[in-house]
């Protein structure tokens, strides 16, 4: 497949800013590839915003960055009118929502009121402002940054936003010899300048369709529908992964098999992203385990039947 080059490319670019982390640059490909939201959960300092800025730069979409606060309002982030003298009129304008690629930094940093005005954004790609419904540029990514919910000033995403995104991932910290590498005086902000957009807005579509075109046996639906039912019925879990969940599995797993130049489906596809897409609609009734390490639990349960 021709577009197998271009998305190693992708691949690269992003390295050059963001060292020893292609896995994780790979998740968030596959994350765009599949039409979702990505939520980016790690200590402040690993590289969130530098990811995010990153995507935008290689995939050549307009992008705006909000920094979310305790003080900070809806209408700071949807728009507001104002009324025009000279005119004798009110003029709307526009957020910051209004882009191709918005960074929502620090996300559990503001209120609950202004995280619940991210849900229809995030949902129907529209913005209902003031008794009128405003499209918002197509495409439309939503890339939330948060820190552990165990900092002190934040507030916690309930579930019904969380289920919005289709993919959380960590940076985690670098490897030894990309951290050498930074201490040598690698300045990833030059770096960052010189990233140059790989894709046209049609080629980035044309991927899309063609993630959603990947082939899935029967067999592999079963393996999938097994993950999620287990979910549903084991008693370790407060509640199942949703319908919604189960539909990002399956996105993810495509996009995640095409970005690895192939047009049908392995079950290796749907278990790598499986902790990235399951792992935040889980809860345990017993312990804090993370939803990590609870996505794990489920793959090692439930088997791969070939027939």
């Amino acid at each position: 497949m021709a577009e197998f080059a271009v998305l190693q490319q992708l691949v690269n670019s992003i390295g050059q800013v963001l060292l020893g982390k292609d896995n994780q640059v790979r998740l968030a490909l596959s994350c765009i590839l599949a039409d979702g939201h990505l939520l980016i959960e790690d200590l402040p300092g690993m590289g969130k915003t530098t990811l995010a800025h990153a995507l935008a730069s290689v995939l050549g979409l307009s992008y705006n960055r909000v920094q979310f606060t305790s003080d900070l309002l809806p209408a700071d982030l949807l728009g507001v009118s104002i009324f025009n003298r000279q005119q004798s009129s009110f003029e709307f304008h526009h957020g910051p929502i209004f882009t191709q690629l918005l960074l929502a930094d620090e996300i559990n940093r503001t209120t609950p009121k202004t995280q619940s005005a991210l849900l229809e954004a995030m949902e129907e790609r529209q913005v209902s402002i003031e008794g009128s419904t405003r499209e918002l540029p197509q495409p439309f990514f939503v890339i939330a940054t948060q820190n552990p919910s165990h900092h002190s000033g934040t507030f916690p995403l309930p579930e019904s936003q969380l289920d919005r995104f289709l993919m959380r991932i960590e940076l985690g910290f670098p490897s030894q010899k990309a951290e050498r590498q930074m201490l040598q005086g690698l300045d990833s902000r030059k770096k960052m300048l010189q990233l140059k957009p790989l894709l046209s807005l049609e080629q980035l579509q044309k991927m899309q369709q063609q993630a959603r075109q990947v082939s899935v046996t029967e067999h592999l639906l079963d393996y999938l529908q097994r993950l999620i039912q287990f979910s549903r019925e084991n008693p370790a879990f407060q509640y199942g992964v949703s319908p919604r969940g189960s539909l990002a599995l399956l996105s993810a797993a495509k996009a995640w098999a095409l970005l690895h130049d192939r047009d049908f489906l392995l079950p290796e596809d749907v278990q790598h992203v499986f902790p990235s897409v399951i792992g935040h609609r889980l809860s345990s009734t017993q312990s804090s385990q993370s939803g990590d390490a609870l996505a794990e639990f489920i793959l090692a349960e439930v088997e791969v039947l070939y027939s």
